[in-house]
């Protein structure tokens, strides 16, 4: 009996397997690798090959791709879909709390994403916070469960907020979560700064401690180790180079006040997010290694966004700064690779460059571009099917692929749509049939 269960789990596993997809005769935007007119085999949840004649293997789905365009998934680094209430607005420094512990699975703006072909978001924590709270990246698994979203491997990060945001949120103005009648430190921008340089300061005190500890430890000595402080603990991770550090910012002469802070501490920006002046300052963002995470053409929504333009993208990237466009908006979400083409005009970049901007350079921002990002074998199965050039506005998606598995298909979703309005048409011409029987003759239905 025992071994005819082991037997049972073992074919129930097999069956569970998503069987091999061939995708044939399509043009593929491998983004990294040039264009490629033939197939690609999804086996496995990899990407198992790309060329013009690929053999598909046995039990294998074939899609006739004839006609269609498929590129990489599209990877969005500002987000904050699949949570709620992302402001912990009560406090300056809110490194303790994190995105990964709220993460909504039924969240539909998962769904309206993959639809847009979008495989993969950076989940962050709001901006009332000089320093927020820990990130999430996911993918847009929908049907799972809230640890089935989290992308396995992903590296930490940390939400920073520079400018308006943060100092509103101390201001009488409250917002952001903070009540006007509960003002808090910091009020301006020259506040904001010195929350970071305190903050980390206490950083490097408590790491001391620790290396204090764990040495004597180490040499066989009795110590007494130091009190927990998780705030402390994950602003240590940014300090030894293990939480990547994504900072909301405007103006140019904070986007350069927290270069010089990171600069003194001795860690890195990973990426500057909204950036809207980073424009004006990008020989010392690529400088110091950082990447920007911008919009295409966002404007005069607020006054730190006076200034921007929108060449801000192709600027960036002919001055060498690692660039990618978001959303931060479940609308905007749905279009990016729009947004991505508005570079063609302004700027002048190249197809390829347009649409790195929503794959591999936010996969490199986010360091999963081992996994995912760009259209090759060995890489995850995330991937979108647009039945024309995706940076054409007359382009939508058809299909889209994570981990090999089929998430979204235009074609069945219009056809379940148009199942539920039949059923439901049906409910509501039996309810009225039932009042009319049930209705004396002669009086009126209520």
């Amino acid at each position: 009996m025992k071994r005819f269960s082991i037997l049972l789990l073992a074919a129930s596993a097999l069956f569970a397997a998503e069987a091999p997809v061939l995708i044939q005769n399509a043009t593929i935007l491998t983004v990294t690798k040039g264009t490629v007119k033939g197939s690609i085999l999804l086996q496995d949840g990899k990407i198992a090959a790309i060329g013009e004649k690929v053999m598909a293997p046995a039990g294998a789905k074939i899609v006739d791709g004839t006609g269609k365009f498929i590129m990489p998934g599209i990877i969005d680094c500002h987000s904050h879909i699949a949570t709620e209430a992302v402001n912990e607005g009560s406090a300056s420094v809110t490194a303790m709390v994190g995105i990964e512990d709220t993460i909504n699975p039924d969240d539909i703006g998962i769904y309206r994403a993959l639809a847009g072909g979008v495989t993969a978001a950076n989940v962050l924590h709001g901006s009332a916070n000089a320093i927020g709270g820990k990130n999430q990246v996911i993918k847009m698994r929908w049907g799972q469960n809230a640890e089935g979203l989290k992308f396995a491997g992903a590296m930490p990060g940390i939400k920073f907020a520079l400018g308006e945001n943060p100092k509103r949120a101390g201001s009488s103005q409250g917002g952001f979560g903070a009540p006007a009648t509960n003002l808090r430190y910091p009020a301006t921008r020259m506040g904001v700064e010195d929350v970071i340089r305190e903050a980390f300061n206490d950083a490097k005190t408590y790491k001391a401690k620790w290396d204090d500890y764990n040495a004597k430890v180490k040499a066989g000595q009795v110590a007494i180790p130091p009190a927990r402080d998780l705030k402390l603990d994950t602003l240590v991770e940014v300090l030894e180079g293990k939480r990547l550090v994504h900072a909301h910012c405007y103006r140019q002469d904070e986007i350069l006040m927290l270069l010089h802070v990171a600069d003194d501490f001795g860690f890195k920006i990973q990426t500057f997010q909204h950036v809207l002046e980073g424009y004006k300052v990008a020989k010392e963002i690529a400088a110091h290694g950082s990447g920007a995470s911008t919009f295409s053409d966002w404007w005069a929504y607020k006054m730190e966004a006076e200034d921007a333009i929108p060449y801000n993208a192709a600027i960036l990237v002919k001055k060498g700064v690692l660039t990618s466009l978001n959303s931060d908006d479940a609308e905007l979400m749905r279009h990016l690779d729009k947004e991505a083409a508005k570079t063609l005009k302004y700027g002048g970049l190249t197809e390829t460059e347009a649409l790195s901007l929503i794959t591999i350079n936010p996969a490199k921002q986010l360091k999963i571009d081992d996994k995912v990002g760009s259209l090759e074998v060995g890489k995850d199965a995330d991937l979108v099917v647009f039945d024309a050039h995706p940076l054409s506005n007359f382009s939508k998606v058809e299909k889209v692929f994570i981990d090999g598995k089929m998430y979204f298909d235009r074609d069945n979703d219009i056809e379940e749509r148009a199942k539920k309005e039949i059923t439901k048409k049906g409910l509501l011409e039996k309810q009225q049939q039932e009042l009319r029987r049930q209705t004396p003759a002669g009086r009126p239905a209520q």
